[in-house]
């Protein structure tokens, strides 16, 4: 389904997770000199406009970022200085994707390989990315564009999956994906965002990770409403494939925080859980 524009929810709260998941992954794994690659399978337009009419329409940054500005939280001073670094003056106008996130944090002998099929935003994003070198964009199906590049030269990679799962399907096939690139590149780290719709689906997708013998899951799970039956996205969640030791410490410390900022009263929630452990 091509309908999907994430210009209409760039920075909400499932923003914040999955980025404040993303800087921590990307930092972790660049200790090291050797190169990365990173792979984003729906990398969507880039960088986007908080004051454009798209998402000015439902305004989700509100309940996301913009809730973070005035709070000192020292514990996401990296994730929040790249949002910094994004604006072209004192206001909150602009947020960094996943893919200008990897831009501003990877180095020169980094890889990074981006996936968009809707054109409009591939366009954008070949516009501004494109002529980088190390980057390789293409227009096509990120599931399958995944499967093309592994595993990489480098041994080393960060895999961030989100689609829009509009697509009832799309959990099936993340999670079919997920197992055959485990399978043929074993020590990449994968990064699988969810949004909390439905519990049947977010359940056998766990359940199929753990049957396919990947041997350590972790899940990062932010809900801002009491989850209910036909209410649309309460919440979303970071399933995590090889993370790195240090993430469920900080995650289980953060979780907690981001839950009573950005959530409503009586109603958030969080989950940190191991779902395989070697």
């Amino acid at each position: 389904m091509l309908s999907y524009r994430h210009s209409f929810h760039a920075g909400n709260h499932a923003d914040v997770l999955k980025h404040v998941v993303l800087v921590d992954l990307l930092d972790y794994l660049m200790k090291k000199d050797t190169p990365l690659d990173y792979i984003d399978t729906h990398a969507g337009a880039g960088c986007y406009s908080l004051v454009g009419h798209q998402a000015a329409k439902n305004q989700e940054y509100n309940s996301g970022i913009g809730k973070l500005q005035a709070i000192d939280w020292p514990e996401l001073s990296d994730y929040l200085a790249l949002v910094s670094d994004c604006q072209k003056g004192p206001s909150l106008t602009q947020y960094p994707g996943s893919p200008e996130i990897a831009h501003r944090l990877l180095r020169k002998h980094d890889r990074r390989w981006l996936f968009e099929l809707h054109s409009t935003d591939f366009g954008l994003l070949n516009g501004q990315y494109g002529a980088f070198r190390h980057t390789r964009i293409q227009q096509t199906d990120g599931l399958k564009g995944l499967m093309a590049v592994l595993p990489p030269a480098s041994k080393r990679a960060v895999v961030l999956i989100d689609p829009s799962y509009e697509m009832k399907d799309d959990y099936a096939a993340v999670t079919k994906t997920v197992v055959k690139a485990w399978e043929k590149f074993r020590t990449g780290v994968y990064a699988i965002w969810y949004p909390v719709v439905d519990r049947e689906r977010i359940n056998k997708m766990e359940a199929a990770l753990k049957r396919a013998g990947i041997k350590s899951i972790q899940v990062f799970e932010l809900n801002v409403l009491k989850e209910t039956d036909g209410r649309g996205m309460t919440g979303s969640g970071m399933i995590v494939i090889n993370p790195p030791w240090v993430l469920f410490d900080r995650m289980q410390a953060l979780l907690p925080k981001l839950a009573s900022a950005l959530g409503e009263p009586d109603q958030a929630s969080f989950r940190c859980e191991v779902l395989a452990q070697d």
